[in-house]
């Protein structure tokens, strides 16, 4: 009676009696989860055009983020960082299509993330190479100042990322669905073979979905390097958006907001509320535990496509 009590009748007294704190771990727990999204953005990007899993996109991520502030701390101005980093993006999708996917056309799915897991690693050890592994300071001009709105604690940075999140979506929905380019992506996904057989060049598509990718590595760099700094530890955050993967579906790119709202939020609230009844910290481990419980309902995800194979 006393754990029923712990677990679910206090946490609840405790959001009644203090609704602005209640408030204030559920918009620090959505803008969290805005910082997910927009690496489980990459992998949906690369999953929806090629249907592999990219392990590499931490690495991106970490790449981006050490080439534009590598290239700041040698003078280079901030809006001509950015312009340069983002070629340097580009012209690793181009490097990755000639070196390493053009060869595994129509191989199997498991080929294909076992050569993301290499790259993970060869980004990781060039971009310690060129820029050197100490942590480094990122900004680039995001105001980082707290103010309050009706008795809640708001910050500036955290609404920022927020904002960027939505166009980043809006942009990407809009892409897939309504532009040629966008419903290419998809045929290529579903059949590498059959989307050469009616003409769609392969090897653009793929350079294109990579840049793309490789763009929004970049914004998730400058938002979590300008946040916690950038250090190699960055590349763990994708071990982050499995979860948020696994909630909104490796198909959906409004899925990666949703799942990610629900992990950001749901670990907030859980380490408030219930991480005293288990020794605290829970918040590690509890995006996991809620992904594997959902998997045993709904494992397609919340916005995935239910794949239906004939044997």
């Amino acid at each position: 009676m006393e754990l029923l009590n712990v677990l679910f009748v206090a946490p609840f007294l405790d959001m009644a009696d203090s609704p602005v704190f209640f408030a204030e771990v559920v918009i620090s727990g959505v803008l969290t989860g805005v910082m997910y999204s927009l690496v489980a953005l990459g992998f949906v990007l690369i999953f929806k055009a090629s249907g592999v899993f990219n392990f590499a996109q931490g690495a991106m991520v970490l790449f981006a983020a050490l080439t534009l502030v590598g290239l700041m701390e040698r003078g280079v101005p901030v809006f001509l960082a950015l312009i340069v980093t983002a070629m340097v993006m580009v012209a690793l999708a181009m490097l990755i299509e000639r070196m390493m996917l053009r060869y595994l056309i129509n191989q199997e799915g498991i080929i294909l993330f076992m050569a993301t897991i290499g790259l993970d690693f060869l980004l990781q050890g060039f971009g310690q190479i060129a820029w050197g592994s100490n942590v480094k300071v990122l900004d680039v001009g995001i105001p980082n100042q707290s103010f309050e709105v009706g008795g809640i604690l708001l910050n500036q940075f955290d609404l920022f990322a927020a904002g960027t999140g939505a166009v980043l979506v809006t942009g990407l929905a809009v892409f897939f669905h309504k532009t040629t380019i966008g419903r290419a992506l998809r045929a290529v996904a579903d059949d590498h073979q059959a989307a050469l057989s009616v003409g769609i060049p392969l090897k653009t598509i793929w350079i294109i979905v990579w840049s793309v990718a490789g763009i929004v590595a970049l914004v998730a760099g400058i938002m979590w390097g300008a946040k916690s700094g950038v250090q190699f530890s960055l590349s763990l955050i994708a071990l982050k958006a499995l979860p948020v993967l696994i909630l909104g579906g490796f198909t959906s790119v409004p899925g990666a907001i949703v799942g990610g709202l629900i992990i950001g939020v749901g670990e907030k609230i859980a380490e408030i509320y219930w991480g005293p009844a288990f020794g605290g910290a829970i918040e590690g481990w509890f995006a996991y535990m809620l992904a594997l419980a959902f998997l045993m309902f709904r494992p397609q995800g919340l916005f995935g496509e239910k794949i239906i194979e004939r044997v």
